[in-house]
C-alpha cells in the first residue's frame, strides 16, 4: 500500500516539481528583490533551494503579512517583478490586491473544468462575482481555456439567469453549490419547461458541499464536482469523480504544513495548506492560505487533499467570501452602537448573516439599523439582516461573546 510520503514523492517526480521550484525561486529572487530579502532573513540563499525540500526552512508567509507589506509599499508590496504583464487587478477584503498575470488561464481553473468534461460546445453559466473579487474572472478564463462559451451571470438576477438557462441551452455551471440549489428552485418556481433544462455539469467551490446538498443537486445535475482554490493562488485541487478526495492541480506546489512550525506534513496529520506559485514575475512562495486540510492517497496512488477541514485563523467564509474580525472592527468603528456581533447561520443549504447591535443610549433603533446595514454592504460587501437588540451575551467564557458567531451545521 502506497504511503502518503511515497505518493508525494511520486507526484513531485512525475511533475518535475523539484526543478520547477528551484528555477522559480532562483528567477524570482533575481526579478523580485523582496523575495531575495525574505530568504536572507531566514538565513537562506536562492541556491539553497534545489527542490521542494529546500523550501522547508523558509517561514510561511501569512495573508496578514501580505496585507502589511502591501500597505507599506502599495500596491503589491514589492512582490511583483518590474515589467510584469498584469492584465487584471482584483481587490479582496482587507483590502488585498491580487494581480492576474498575462497568459491563458493563469489560475488553472480550466483543469478542473476539463476533468469534469466541459469543453467546446458547452455553454457555462458563471455565477461568481465580477466586481472587484477575482472568482468571476478566474472561472471565465478557465472556461474559455477549454473552449466553452460563457454566460457572465455573476450573483443575483436569478429570474434572468434561469431564463438564460432555458433559452440558451446552458450545459454547465460554475459557482457556489448553494447558489446552484437556489437556481434549481427558481427555475421550477418560474414555471419553465423542465425539458429545456440541459444543465448536466457543475463545478462548485468556495463553500462546503455536504452530502445532503450534493444529493439534492445531483437529482437534476448528474455531474457535480467540488474544486478548491483561493483568490491569491487560483486552483489548487479538484474532485475527479472517483470519490477519493481532491487531486492536486498541475503547475503549482501545494503543501500541508504543521501549524506553528511550517514543517511540511507527509502523513495524515491535519495542517495548513501552503502554496508556492511557480511564476518568477510574481513569486508567491510558501504562502499560507489559512485553510486546514490533510493528505490521503487516491486509488491511483496519487496524493489527494481531504478537502477543506476548517480555518487556522479567525476568519470565516460566508457565501464564498471571507469575513475577518479585523475587517468587521474597521467597518463598525464609529457606528452608534455599544456592542455588536455577526451571527452566521445556514438555512435550506444557504448561508445567512445577521448583525445584532445594541444601539447607543438615545439612538434610534431604526436609524442605527439603517446605518449599520449600509456600513456592512459598502465596507464588507455583504447584505446582512440587521437587528437592534437590548443586550448581547456577555464576555468571559460565553461561546457567543465574540464578534463572529458561526452556528452552521454542515451535515
Amino acid at each position: 500500500m502506497t504511503t502518503i510520503a511515497e505518493a508525494l514523492a511520486g507526484h513531485h517526480a512525475r511533475s518535475g516539481m523539484d526543478a520547477a521550484v528551484a528555477d522559480a525561486v532562483t528567477a524570482g529572487c533575481r526579478r523580485v528583490p523582496a523575495l531575495a530579502e525574505r530568504l536572507s532573513r531566514a538565513g537562506m540563499a536562492p541556491e539553497d533551494v534545489t527542490g521542494v525540500a529546500g523550501l522547508a526552512a523558509l517561514p510561511v508567509l501569512s495573508k496578514d503579512e501580505v496585507l502589511e507589506v502591501q500597505r507599506a509599499d502599495p500596491p503589491f508590496g514589492g512582490m511583483l517583478a518590474d515589467g510584469a504583464d498584469v492584465v487584471r487587478v482584483f481587490q479582496s477584503p482587507g483590502p488585498l490586491y491580487e494581480p492576474q498575470l498575462a497568459g491563458e488561464d493563469p489560475w488553472r481553473w480550466g483543469q478542473a473544468l476539463a476533468g469534469l468534461g466541459v469543453g467546446a460546445g458547452d455553454t457555462v453559466l458563471n455565477c461568481f462575482g465580477y466586481h472587484l473579487s477575482p472568482a468571476g474572472a478566474m472561472m471565465e478564463s478557465g472556461a474559455r481555456a477549454v473552449g466553452a462559451r460563457v454566460v457572465p451571470g455573476g450573483i443575483g438576477s436569478q429570474e434572468l439567469q434561469v431564463r438564460a438557462i432555458a433559452d440558451l441551452g446552458v450545459t454547465a455551471y460554475t459557482g457556489l453549490p448553494s447558489y446552484l440549489n437556489a437556481l434549481l428552485e427558481r427555475y421550477d418556481g418560474a414555471g419553465l419547461d423542465p425539458a429545456r433544462w440541459r444543465l448536466t455539469r457543475a463545478m462548485v467551490t468556495a463553500e462546503p458541499l455536504p452530502e445532503s446538498l450534493r444529493a439534492v443537486l445531483t437529482e437534476r445535475v448528474p455531474h457535480v464536482q467540488m474544486a478548491y482554490g483561493t483568490g491569491e493562488t487560483g486552483l489548487l485541487a479538484h474532485e475527479t469523480g472517483d470519490g477519493h478526495g481532491l487531486a492536486l492541480a498541475q503547475g503549482v506546489l501545494v503543501q500541508v504544513c504543521e501549524l506553528g512550525t511550517g514543517r511540511p506534513v507527509e502523513d495524515d496529520t491535519e495542517g495548513e495548506v501552503v502554496v508556492t506559485l511557480l511564476r518568477p514575475d510574481y513569486p508567491l512562495v510558501r504562502f499560507g492560505t489559512g485553510d486546514l486540510s490533510g493528505w490521503q492517497v487516491g486509488p491511483d496512488g496519487s496524493p489527494r487533499l481531504r478537502g477543506v477541514l476548517g480555518r487556522s485563523g479567525a476568519a470565516v467564509k460566508v457565501r464564498g467570501m471571507f469575513l475577518h474580525p479585523r475587517q468587521v472592527a474597521e467597518v463598525m468603528a464609529g457606528a452608534p452602537v455599544s456592542r455588536y456581533r455577526f451571527v452566521i447561520g445556514r438555512e435550506n443549504h444557504r448561508d445567512t448573516l445577521r448583525c445584532e447591535v445594541v444601539p447607543e443610549p438615545g439612538a434610534s433603533s431604526d436609524g442605527v439599523a439603517d446605518e449599520v446595514r449600509r456600513r456592512v454592504r459598502d465596507g464588507l460587501r455583504f447584505n446582512a439582516e440587521v437587528v437592534a437588540v437590548e443586550a448581547l451575551p456577555g464576555d468571559g467564557d460565553d461561546a457567543n461573546a465574540g464578534p463572529l458567531v458561526d452556528t452552521r451545521d454542515w451535515a
